[in-house]
């Protein structure tokens, strides 16, 4: 299940549309870290694909990361900094991250992610 979540920011960092597509459900949401807007599956593939949302930089901190796994469940929280580039604007954001997977066809997908700010 970590190789997953560690795919899901690879693929965000290579823009990677076809890995994401693989790695999400079919009815993933993301709550944004900078506008606390929901995004949903279609739409943030989308602003992949085009180029509008852009990653130059991607750090994880493995040591402050923790794991709880059910049989068809599991919940990765973590810490990130991000350096992206959205509709021209850049931003990087310091948070903490909660990922809901859930084991779908024998492999672990990504169903929801949640971003809160690290404040400076």
């Amino acid at each position: 299940m970590l190789a997953c979540d560690e795919s899901f920011f690879g693929a965000l960092l290579a823009a990677d549309h076809d890995a994401l597509g693989s790695i999400l459900t079919h009815d993933f949401l993301i709550v944004d870290v900078m506008s606390g807007q929901v995004t949903g599956h279609d739409d943030l593939l989308a602003a992949v694909r085009s180029g509008e949302l852009l990653f130059s930089e991607v750090a994880q901190y493995a040591g402050e990361r923790s794991v709880r796994c059910r049989d068809r469940a599991a919940v990765v929280i973590g810490r990130t900094r991000m350096t992206m580039r959205f509709q021209g604007r850049e931003a990087t954001a310091s948070s903490r991250y909660t990922h809901v997977y859930t084991r779908d066809g024998g492999r672990w997908r990504l169903m929801s992610a949640q971003r809160t700010p690290i404040a400076p």
